[in-house]
């Protein structure tokens, strides 16, 4: 295997020379996807690396919490675990691989054709609020773990993958149990973004990218109250109208 590098103004991907053409378009969508991001966000970071691997095991290799992390997950939401994050980098699925996890379903491949803007996401996150990752401590993850419907809520709704997900979210309702608002960390993957969603429609994109920015001091609980100014019970029962209303579409 040969692996070489490509090159855009914020992004250096390392690949194997045959994804060359492949590369090209990922770090093109990643740079528009950081434009569109940078009048919205205080700090979009830049020089970033993107390794782009070709098989699902050799990023298994490079994150080894990646499989584990799929056990733990709703079963609807695990084939969505398509990279990582760390300081300055994100790791990610080529293209062609990206569209052999997928389903059957066109939503489900253009989710996953989304990824790359979905690991990116969570550099932004991160930049944006002191004491979440990256980097990885033990702190910053036990935050992480503390905050992860906001960060992969956050992740999957600015990368334009969570209205995408309504057959994988219509399973994940049939198949387990009442979901939480905040949604437990199985969850965080396919409803998070639905928190994202709910809040739009009420309050606009910009209280998305406020809720994204920062945790007050209240944890968890307090940041939903205040963005969607209203109590949690009252938000919860609009959560899950909306998320039965998924299922009737």
């Amino acid at each position: 295997m040969t692996w070489t590098e490509s090159h855009s103004a914020s992004f250096t991907a390392r690949h194997e020379a045959s994804d060359t053409d492949a590369a090209a378009k990922v770090l093109d969508r990643l740079e528009r996807f950081r434009a569109h991001l940078d009048g919205r966000f205080e700090r979009t970071p830049g020089e970033v690396e993107v390794v782009i691997h070709g098989q699902p095991f050799l990023l298994a290799l490079a994150h080894p919490w990646l499989p584990v992390a799929r056990m733990v997950a709703a079963p609807a939401s695990r084939r969505y675990f398509a990279g990582w994050f760390s300081s300055g980098e994100i790791h990610v699925l080529e293209p062609a691989a990206l569209q052999r996890r997928a389903s059957g379903l066109p939503e489900s491949r253009r989710a996953l054709e989304l990824a790359p803007l979905h690991e990116y996401m969570h550099l932004v996150i991160g930049d944006n609020n002191a004491g979440l990752p990256p980097p990885f401590t033990p702190r910053s993850f036990s935050r992480y773990l503390h905050w992860t419907w906001l960060c992969e809520g956050a992740a999957t709704y600015f990368s334009g993958q969570s209205r995408l997900l309504r057959p994988a979210i219509v399973r994940r309702l049939r198949e387990g149990t009442a979901p939480t608002l905040p949604p437990a960390a199985r969850d965080a993957q396919l409803l998070g973004g639905a928190v994202f969603d709910l809040l739009e429609e009420s309050a606009g994109v910009g209280a998305c990218v406020r809720l994204a920015s920062s945790l007050p001091a209240g944890g968890p609980t307090r940041a939903i109250e205040q963005a969607f100014a209203r109590p949690l019970p009252a938000v919860a029962r609009d959560w899950r109208d909306y998320l039965d209303g998924l299922t009737a579409l």
